[in-house]
């Protein structure tokens, strides 16, 4: 076996050289990329492009929007019907008819607010007149007659 030093061979520092002086050529020049896109897809979606958030000249509306259900208007007025009073002789709960759009918890608050009242529990059902009636289960350091009476309810 002999070894044979070349300048021409493949392995050689000249062929080294001149393959490191092609890549940093075209390393400098850039690679067109120019051709077919091959679409591995069925359907064709549109790319998604810039999306700039509004910067509006003036606001549309003048003033901003009140929170109408306040406590005084979530519960309209108490029921003083018998069915309501044995409610609060038997099973400490008063009976409240209440806003229409109002729910459980703003219930539970305005009750707290107005009359300084813990609620264990709030039910709601809608009526077939179209009113919303709140069963307030009291808790066990208040009782429903004591507070019917400091209300007017009874």
């Amino acid at each position: 076996y002999f070894y044979i030093k070349s300048t021409n061979f493949p392995g050689s520092k000249m062929a080294g050289a001149a393959k490191a002086s092609a890549v940093s050529k075209t390393l400098k020049k850039g690679i067109s990329k120019k051709g077919t896109r091959i679409h591995t897809k069925v359907h064709f979606y549109k790319p998604k492009t810039l999306s700039l958030d509004r910067k509006p000249k003036y606001s549309r509306k003048s003033t901003p929007k009140k929170n109408t259900l306040d406590k005084y208007s979530v519960i309209k007025y108490p029921l003083t019907t018998e069915s309501s009073m044995k409610l609060i002789e038997d099973s400490n709960t008063l009976v409240f008819i209440v806003d229409i759009k109002s729910n459980k918890r703003q219930i539970k608050a305005a009750v707290k607010e107005l009359y300084n009242i813990e609620c264990e529990k709030v039910n709601t059902l809608i009526t077939p007149r179209g009113l919303k009636k709140s069963y307030v289960r009291l808790s066990k350091d208040f009782d429903a007659l004591d507070v019917a009476n400091r209300v007017g309810v009874i």
